[in-house]
């Protein structure tokens, strides 16, 4: 991946920010979608949380970005939006696992660019990264909950 910087598993600025704040769009996406869809009332409250934080997430990102001149995604990447497409069929209870499924891979996978962040040479990076951790944590122990919660028919 360009940017990447494998030999200390860090990545740099500006993919960085690139692809977290597509991952935060793509979050308030498909809790959007969620609010619409699901039937559990355990959903519709960690959509609202999704939203509420990833929203806020994504505002500090902007701010650190305009301070290093680079620019945020403002569209969720394409595998994101495929994500929410698959939701978007789903329907009911049926709707309610998939979404909970979805945030367990989707927290999986942004705790480890955030991870990665943590160790970058850029220590507004780093900073942002390690301060935003324990957040996504908490979310992805929420995630894994609502699985629990929701099982498949």
């Amino acid at each position: 991946m360009a940017g990447m910087n494998n030999a200390e598993g860090t990545v740099d600025a500006e993919e960085f920010l690139e692809e977290a704040s597509a991952k935060g769009v793509a979050e308030i996406e498909t809790a959007r979608l969620a609010l619409e869809q699901a039937t559990s009332e355990k959903v519709k409250e960690f959509a609202n949380m999704m939203i509420k934080d990833h929203a806020a997430a994504n505002e500090k990102m902007a701010e650190l970005a305009a301070s290093k001149n680079l620019e945020i995604s403002d569209e969720a990447t394409l595998m994101d939006k495929a994500k929410a497409m698959i939701l978007d069929a789903r329907d009911g209870e049926s709707f309610d696992a998939a979404y909970a499924n979805n945030q367990v891979v989707a927290h999986e996978q942004t705790i480890e660019l955030f991870e990665r962040a943590a160790r970058s040479e850029d220590a507004e990076i780093a900073a942002f990264a390690k301060k935003t951790l324990p957040k996504l944590k908490e979310h992805l122990k929420g995630a894994q909950a609502l699985v629990e919660a929701t099982p498949e028919d």
